[in-house]
C-alpha cells in the first residue's frame, strides 16, 4: 500500500482531509459571537428608544440615539469576521425585524388604558409610543447602511488586503455612516423640523459616529481572524 499516495476503494486518489476545529477550539468563537450579536441587537435597540429624544449637546440639536448607534458598525464588522458575509446580512435583517417588532409592541402598550391608579399612561404614551417617521427611517437607514457596510467590509478584505484590520473597520464605516446619517437624518426630521436644525442633527450625528469609529476600532481584534470563505 502506497501511503504516500492513498486512493479510495475504486483505484482513485483519495481526497485530502479536509482541516476541522475541535469543539475546544471553537467554544471561544461561538462565545464571541453570541456576545457580539447580542451586544449588536441590544445597541440598536437602545438608540431606536434613545433618538426619540432631540436634546442639545455642546449647543447643537442631536437625537440622543446617536451616543450609542455608532458602535454597531464595528460590532457588525466584528460578527462578518467571525460568522462571515452571508449571516451577517442575516443579523442586519433579523435585527431590523426586531427593532419593528418593538416599535408595534410599544404602539400596543401605549394604546392599553392605564390603571388610574398608577396614573402615568399620557406619560408613558408620550414618551415611549413611536413616532413612526422616526421609527420607519431609523430601521431603513440601519439596514441600507450596515447592507452597504457589509459589502465595503467584504470587498476590502477579498480584494485589498486581510492585513491591518483596524483599516477595513475605518474604510467600512466611512462609506456607511455618512449613508446612514443622510437616510435618517432627511427621513426622520426633513419637513418636520426647520432645516437648519436638521442640518445640525447631521453635522453632530456625523461627528460623534466617527468619533465612536474611531474609539471602537480595537474591538476588532476581540476576535481571531478567520480566513473564511463568503458565498456570493
Amino acid at each position: 500500500m502506497n501511503l504516500s499516495n492513498p486512493t479510495n476503494a475504486l483505484g482513485q486518489p483519495s481526497q485530502p482531509p479536509v482541516a476541522t476545529l475541535s469543539a475546544p477550539a471553537l467554544q471561544p468563537l461561538a462565545q464571541t459571537a453570541l456576545l457580539v450579536i447580542a451586544a449588536y441587537v441590544a445597541a440598536q435597540m437602545l438608540a431606536d428608544i434613545a433618538s426619540l429624544k432631540i436634546g442639545v449637546v455642546a449647543g447643537l440639536a442631536v437625537d440622543m440615539g446617536t451616543f450609542v448607534y455608532p458602535i454597531t458598525f464595528t460590532l457588525r464588522d466584528v460578527v462578518h469576521k467571525v460568522l462571515g458575509r452571508q449571516m451577517t446580512r442575516l443579523l442586519i435583517v433579523t435585527a431590523a425585524a426586531i427593532n419593528l417588532v418593538m416599535a408595534l409592541y410599544l404602539m400596543w402598550v401605549a394604546s392599553v388604558p392605564g390603571d388610574p391608579e398608577w396614573g402615568l399612561a399620557a406619560e408613558f404614551s408620550a414618551i415611549l409610543a413611536p413616532v413612526w417617521r422616526i421609527v420607519v427611517a431609523s430601521i431603513v437607514a440601519e439596514v441600507v447602511s450596515e447592507l452597504v457596510d457589509t459589502e465595503i467590509y467584504h470587498w476590502f478584505v477579498t480584494r485589498v488586503t486581510r492585513r491591518f484590520q483596524w483599516l477595513r473597520v475605518l474604510t467600512s464605516n466611512s462609506v456607511s455612516v455618512p449613508i446612514d446619517n443622510v437616510i435618517f437624518a432627511v427621513g426622520a426630521f426633513g419637513w418636520t423640523l426647520p432645516w437648519g436644525v436638521v442640518w445640525e442633527i447631521f453635522l453632530f450625528n456625523l461627528i460623534v459616529k466617527y468619533g465612536v469609529t474611531l474609539i471602537s476600532l480595537p474591538l476588532i481584534y476581540i476576535a481571531p481572524d478567520r480566513r473564511h470563505h463568503d458565498e456570493g
